[in-house]
């Protein structure tokens, strides 16, 4: 990969003599102290969102329910309303009324 690199004049004429007394090219010199940066560097902690990605994600159900919510509903109680009534103790809902 090649990048370009903005340095101001002092350190380029610096980067420059130091480079020729050594007879070592400018970008080797650049790679070298780039890694040893890195190396010297301590790795970022992971965001919030690297901790948690594996634990995100779409919840179990229709991926359109905020768009068809009324629909979604209506067949809730379609449902619920096709179901024989439960008899229970006098008194609770569900229960057989006399």
């Amino acid at each position: 990969m090649t990048m370009t690199v903005k340095l101001d004049a002092a350190l380029e004429q610096r980067l420059r003599q130091r480079c020729a007394a050594l007879d070592v090219p400018a970008s080797q010199v650049i790679r070298e102290a780039l890694v040893q940066w890195l190396d010297s560097t301590p790795e970022p902690a992971p965001s919030a969102h690297a901790l948690g990605e594996d634990l995100f994600g779409r919840h179990a159900g229709p991926a359109d329910l905020a768009s068809t919510r009324k629909a979604a509903l209506a067949e809730v109680w379609a449902d619920k309303a096709a179901r024989p009534a439960r008899t229970g103790r006098p008194g609770t809902p569900g229960a057989a009324r006399r």
